[in-house]
């Protein structure tokens, strides 16, 4: 069974379902059914999306010993296979507020708190790396000083930045330095899509690179290959938010990269099983697990 350690932000985040984009001024609204809060962040959507696959997974981040800090820690121990190594160290837990439209458009509004201020033990980051097969470095600052501790370790690092417009991104550049797995998406990026990927190649050295093109699929790159193929999207029900879609394609394809080392099956799989996740509000439900989604497959 792989195990992976997954390190980052998770937050309690609050979704609205608003008529669209851009948003009139009203002095209130009655979305019924509309609003919803649940735990999410990026390692928790992450981590989530392991377990649900089958991986065995240590979830690293960092928490406030509050209310949200407890709602945090009582969603994750209802998660099969999940190991929470969490750190109460912080003053107040992290919060988000996404506004979505019936398109799938969405707007994200992001607290993070004081936790870019602070770090996570060593020790304690140590003590999870011995057993794990990967390290899932979400670009948050107290995930930085566990990239050279994963690499002297000799163990894969797998990242997603997100947004990024610029190779030489100074926020960015230690973990795009460090990933094995790369993704990231295509919203920032402005020119030629290919030519980007290869600009990363060619300063990282990166063995895979994924960009997420939105409802125009995802570009593969692959050291082995040495090449860029295009991945269309696909359909699987109808779209009702796009908020984590991100997230379910990186969790998927490193799934089935680790299991098989094949990324052109991986990425074909990641598509499908974020095809299907965006069928529902939340950032962090709508999974499939491994056997579910070979299922689907066969059908």
């Amino acid at each position: 069974m792989t195990r992976i350690l997954v390190a980052g932000l998770v937050n309690i985040e609050t979704t609205l379902k608003i008529e669209g984009f851009p948003q009139h001024y009203y002095p209130v609204t009655y979305p019924f059914d509309g609003i919803q809060s649940s735990v999410s962040g990026v390692a928790f959507n992450v981590a989530k999306a392991l377990a649900t696959l089958g991986d065995e997974v240590d979830l690293c981040t960092l928490l406030a010993p509050d209310m949200a800090g407890e709602q945090v820690q009582q969603a994750i121990a209802q998660i099969p296979k999940v190991k929470p190594c969490f750190e109460l160290t912080m003053q107040d837990t992290p919060q988000s507020v996404i506004l979505y439209d019936p398109e799938g458009r969405r707007q994200i509004h992001v607290d993070l708190k004081d936790i870019q201020q602070r770090r996570y033990s060593e020790q304690g980051f140590k003590k999870q790396l011995i057993h794990s097969d990967a390290v899932v470095a979400c670009n948050i600052n107290f995930a930085r000083p566990m990239l050279e501790l994963a690499k002297q370790a000799g163990k894969l690092i797998a990242t997603d930045v997100h947004t990024l417009g610029n190779i030489e991104d100074e926020y960015n550049q230690q973990f795009l330095a460090m990933a094995d797995v790369l993704f990231l998406s295509d919203e920032q990026v402005s020119g030629d899509y290919h030519q980007f990927i290869w600009q990363l190649v060619e300063r990282y050295h990166n063995s895979v690179i994924v960009m997420g093109l939105g409802s125009n699929g995802a570009l593969l790159y692959t050291q082995q290959a040495n090449s860029i193929q295009h991945f269309p999207a696909t359909t699987t029900r109808p779209v009702l938010n796009t908020i984590g879609a991100g997230d379910a394609l990186f969790s998927c394809f490193l799934h089935y990269y680790l299991l098989e080392s094949n990324p052109e099956k991986a990425l074909s799989r990641a598509m499908l099983f974020a095809s299907y996740k965006i069928g529902e509000a939340g950032a962090a439900s709508g999974f499939l697990s491994h056997q579910q989604l070979e299922d689907f497959v066969s059908t």
